[in-house]
């Protein structure tokens, strides 16, 4: 298992492997943000970029959305997966938001975590990206790399690999280490057959590389 040290070097290697790793979903304000990151579970970012536009374009507020007719929602995100029950959680959510909420995004995990289709995850990348407050999503790339490189146990829960990473790095870290373990695990150590060694080696090379500043 990595201590604390040995997992705050590894992020910093990430790094400089990416040094502009951050949120992909394409988003203008915390509330495009929120309704992508929803719409992104079990599905690619890449994938959701190509219908937030024109659902974003046609239901740019809270109060639209909440008012949209259900099919006309599912119709725009029919090429994402699960998007029937996404349509009626960002339909729902935008009702919570509107009347609970003022239609303002909140900034808490347990008001974000009242929302319709918003678990921890999701609450932890809206209040990172969105209220740039210190917060580790774990998706399915953090989950993996993290027991990949021994930074947690390879029985851990999400939730315990959560609190392993806020244990072992500086709160500073925490937003951009998300960030970073994703386009690692996305782009260089993907979850598909590879030569792991080839993972090894790079981390190792832009370790060295920080050693030499």
């Amino acid at each position: 298992m990595l201590n604390a040290a040995e997992t705050t070097r590894l992020i910093e290697a990430m790094g400089v492997m990416f040094p502009d790793a951050e949120a992909e979903l394409t988003h203008k304000n915390a509330f495009e943000l929120l309704i992508a990151v929803i719409l992104s579970a079990q599905t690619t970012d890449i994938a959701v970029n190509k219908v937030t536009p024109a659902l974003f374009e046609a239901y740019p507020t809270p109060e639209m959305l909440m008012e949209a007719d259900l099919e006309d929602i599912m119709d725009k995100l029919k090429t994402i997966g699960l998007y029937r029950n996404k349509a009626k959680f960002i339909k729902k959510c935008s009702k919570d938001l509107v009347e609970r909420f003022g239609s303002v995004v909140p900034s808490t995990h347990k008001e974000l975590e009242s929302l319709a289709g918003v678990g921890r995850k999701t609450a932890n990348v809206v209040l990172s990206v969105a209220f740039n407050e210190p917060a580790i999503a774990v998706d399915t790339h953090v989950d993996r790399v993290s027991k990949k490189f021994g930074i947690c146990e390879p029985n851990a829960t999400v939730r315990q690999v959560e609190e392993a990473l806020m244990h072992k790095l500086p709160k500073e870290l925490w937003s951009i280490a998300h960030h970073r373990m994703i386009f690692f695990g996305r782009y260089q150590c993907p979850a598909r057959a590879h030569d792991h060694d080839q993972c090894i080696a790079k981390i190792a090379e832009a370790s060295r590389m920080i050693s030499s500043v």
